[in-house]
């Protein structure tokens, strides 16, 4: 904010005995101002509009798309499958792991995460999945509290999903929130603040960057008695000078011409005093930890939460990533699993996952060498089918 300055009080023949009276300083209100709440709002300013927030949902999403998907019942995990045939090709214009990435993108920016079965064949099975944005999607309560319906909207139009029949036509997947019973509270709400925050850190800084690095200030007019005024036209040409002259990046670093009886008095705390850097870095990781992202992975520094980078990928996955996919995973069971026949289970394939690969080998091994576990207690124990009687 720039500060100007400037006279004592013009066309009144009372002066005040005050020594600031020649000065009048304006400040902004004491107030925080915070930004919507919205999910449309908060994609905008804590998504598309800060990079800590934007690596986060990217980071999530992108891990989470990237875990192999296994399908398997009670005697045999499957190979090839028209399930996992849909899942690998869900729709004309995306993959597996670009359905995914959207879908999960929708989910930890809104809390809810949608996704529509379309072109349902003679058999009654979808040939096609589509992810619905959250922004775009209401639920429709029946009687009894529970949804009847969903109404996408875009623009003026709509459309409603009937979601009293056998079949569902969308899924619907959302995170905990304890104040609501439709809709879900994503990390983003819960991180607004601190979005906030870091954003006008941002801003300062740039605008500080614009005044080249110096703190706003005030002119002081001293007249011969010390109480002086301006004539009306001698301040209106002092603020036009200032406007025109020493504002903007165009002028920084301009010396500024003080005539007789001028001074400037320099205000406000330097960028060091302020500790902006600071603010911004603890911003930043109050956002990660809403997201559940170690600040080490995103370059914070003073992060000694982690030895090393490997530990806090590992728990990166496990206490994120895993946790998210198996939501997501167990909702497609319900949802399509009876369709395509019965037993089914879709879980991730944590050997998979370059991350948990120690951490899976020394599983492996040590369930092997356990002699007091049947075979079929290990299997058990690997998450493997049990084996076939004739096996």
């Amino acid at each position: 904010m720039v500060l100007q300055l400037f006279k004592g009080s013009r066309g009144v023949a009372e002066q005040k005995a005050s020594a600031a009276a020649p000065v009048i300083a304006f400040h902004g209100a004491g107030r925080a101002a915070w930004s919507p709440r919205d999910t449309v709002s908060l994609t905008r300013s804590g998504f598309s509009g800060n990079p800590v927030g934007f690596r986060c949902v990217k980071m999530i999403a992108e891990a989470a798309a990237a875990v192999p998907v296994l399908l398997q019942d009670g005697a045999r995990r499957f190979e090839a499958h028209p399930l996992l045939a849909l899942l690998a090709q869900p729709n004309d214009g995306q993959g597996a792991a670009a359905l995914l990435e959207a879908f999960y993108g929708q989910f930890l920016l809104s809390g809810d995460g949608y996704l529509e079965a379309a072109g349902m064949d003679s058999r009654g099975l979808p040939r096609e999945l589509h992810v619905l944005r959250s922004d775009r999607m209401s639920v429709v309560p029946g009687a009894d509290g529970w949804p009847v319906a969903y109404e996408y909207k875009v623009g003026a139009r709509k459309h409603r999903f009937d979601m009293r029949g056998d079949f569902a036509p969308v899924l619907h997947v959302k995170a905990f929130h304890p104040q609501d019973d439709h809709y879900g509270l994503s990390p983003m709400q819960a991180a607004a603040q601190a979005l906030d925050v870091h954003n006008a850190a941002s801003r300062w800084s740039k605008a500080l960057l614009d005044n080249a690095a110096r703190p706003s200030g005030a002119i002081v007019y001293k007249g011969a008695d010390g109480m002086g005024a301006l004539a009306g036209d001698q301040y209106d040409r002092l603020v036009a000078e200032l406007e025109s002259h020493h504002q903007g990046a165009a002028n920084a670093g301009r010396p500024m011409l003080l005539e007789g009886g001028l001074d400037w008095k320099p205000m406000g705390f330097s960028p060091s005093d302020m500790e902006f850097q600071k603010t911004k870095e603890s911003a930043a990781r109050e956002v990660a930890l809403a997201f559940g992202v170690p600040p080490m992975l995103l370059g914070l520094p003073g992060d000694a939460t982690y030895a090393n980078y490997q530990e806090a990928n590992r728990a990166f996955y496990r206490l994120t990533v895993l946790p998210l996919v198996g939501k997501t995973l167990a909702a497609l069971t319900g949802w399509l699993g009876p369709l395509f026949g019965e037993g089914l289970v879709l879980k991730p394939d944590l050997d998979g996952i370059p991350a948990l690969a120690a951490e899976r080998e020394a599983q492996w091994r040590a369930v092997a060498g356990a002699e007091f576990l049947t075979q079929a207690g290990k299997r058990q124990m690997w998450g493997l089918p049990a084996l076939a009687a004739d096996e």
